[in-house]
C-alpha cells in the first residue's frame, strides 16, 4: 500500500513539471522562504509543488482534493505537528528504490468536502526544514479546481 500512494505521488509529480504554472490556488508560503508554487490543476484536485527559487528543488508537495490517495496508518507516525491551526500527524513513508531519502505525509481536512495531502521527501535536515515551512502553509486562499 505504501508503495502504491508513493507511486501515485511520483506519477502526480512527473505530471505536474510537464504542465507547471505560477499558483494562486495553492496555499499560502510564507514571504521569506525563497519559495515559489507550481500547480497542475486536474478533474477534483489540484497538485501545488513548493519549489525552492536558488535551486529549482521541490520542497514539498501538496494535492488538494476530496479523496486523497493517502491512507494514513497509526503504526506510521511520527512527529505530531499542527499545520494552519489543525493538529495532525507526519507518517512514515517509503519510497522503493531510493535510499537515505525518507518521506513524509499528512492530511489536512480543509472544510467538509476536501482535503490537504502533503508530501515531502529527502535527508534528515531537509525533512526538518520542509516539515517546519509546512507549519507556516495557509489554506484560506485555496478554492478546488473544477476541471
Amino acid at each position: 500500500m505504501k508503495a502504491t500512494t508513493v507511486l501515485a505521488t511520483a506519477l502526480l509529480l512527473a505530471a505536474c513539471s510537464a504542465h507547471a504554472q505560477s499558483g494562486s490556488d495553492c496555499p499560502a508560503l510564507p514571504a521569506t522562504s525563497g519559495l515559489a508554487w507550481e500547480k497542475l490543476d486536474g478533474k477534483d484536485y489540484t497538485f501545488c509543488k513548493a519549489i525552492r527559487a536558488s535551486d529549482g528543488a521541490q520542497v514539498l508537495a501538496v494535492m488538494i482534493t476530496g479523496d486523497a490517495p493517502f491512507r494514513p496508518r497509526r503504526g506510521n507516525r511520527t512527529v505530531e505537528t499542527v499545520i494552519d491551526g489543525k493538529d495532525t500527524w507526519w507518517y512514515r513513508s517509503e519510497l522503493s528504490g531510493q535510499s537515505g531519502i525518507e518521506v513524509r505525509e499528512t492530511l489536512v481536512e480543509l472544510d467538509s468536502s476536501n482535503v490537504a495531502h502533503i508530501s515531502l521527501r529527502g535527508d534528515e535536515t531537509q525533512l526538518s526544514e520542509a516539515m517546519s515551512l509546512a507549519r507556516e502553509l495557509r489554506f484560506d486562499v485555496v478554492r478546488l479546481s473544477t476541471n
